[in-house]
């Protein structure tokens, strides 16, 4: 069964090329090397430790489901933690380990759109919000609303990605050509 990772929903939306690269020509990007990202997986190795149950409560939150490892058809992923909230409705909660600066990334926002969906998909609950924890801001808890379009919008992306690895099909590249400056396949990359 092909599934694809929010990581690769991500990558795919910044440029469809990165899917291409990695996972078609299998050409690694070496993140492991990267600090932050380091950090991060140290950091969610370790906040299980931590009492965050203030942060719960504080969301309405009835139970919680910690490192929630969901699965369907086309998606995969581990979230930090799936809570079920007091109206109802569940919600994916997920820890950064960044700094809140008063700008939600776009990034993130994907991310949580995946678990929305896959939460709805394990659990036939509905998600209307998500919420991240920013551990190096005192973990700052902000509450992100979750649409039916953002959900439309992963799915859409995980079947494109799964039919240019199946099918082994050459994408355009990003029309933003400011984000080729960074990527890690500028050298190989044929624009």
């Amino acid at each position: 069964m092909f599934s694809v990772t929010p990581s690769h929903i991500i990558q795919y939306l910044y440029c469809p090329r990165f899917t291409f690269f990695e996972y078609v020509l299998r050409v690694p990007q070496h993140e492991e090397k990267e600090y932050k990202v380091m950090q991060g997986r140290e950091m969610h190795d370790r906040k299980e430790a931590q009492n965050s149950g203030y942060l719960r409560r504080r969301i309405g939150a009835t139970a919680k489901i910690i490192d929630a490892y969901l699965t369907n058809d086309l998606l995969r992923g581990e979230v930090d933690e799936v809570l079920e909230l007091s109206d109802g409705t569940m919600a994916p909660l997920d820890y950064k380990f960044a700094k809140w600066e008063d700008k939600l990334y776009d990034t993130y926002r994907t991310q949580l759109a995946c678990y929305a969906w896959l939460i709805e998909e394990n659990f036939s609950r509905p998600v209307n919000r998500g919420y991240l924890v920013y551990t190096r801001s005192k973990n700052h808890l902000l509450e992100v609303p979750i649409a039916r379009a953002d959900m439309e919008a992963v799915r859409s992306a995980a079947t494109a990605i799964r039919d240019i690895v199946q099918k082994n099909l050459y994408p355009d590249a990003t029309k933003v050509r400011k984000k080729c400056d960074h990527c890690t396949y500028r050298n190989i990359c044929t624009q």
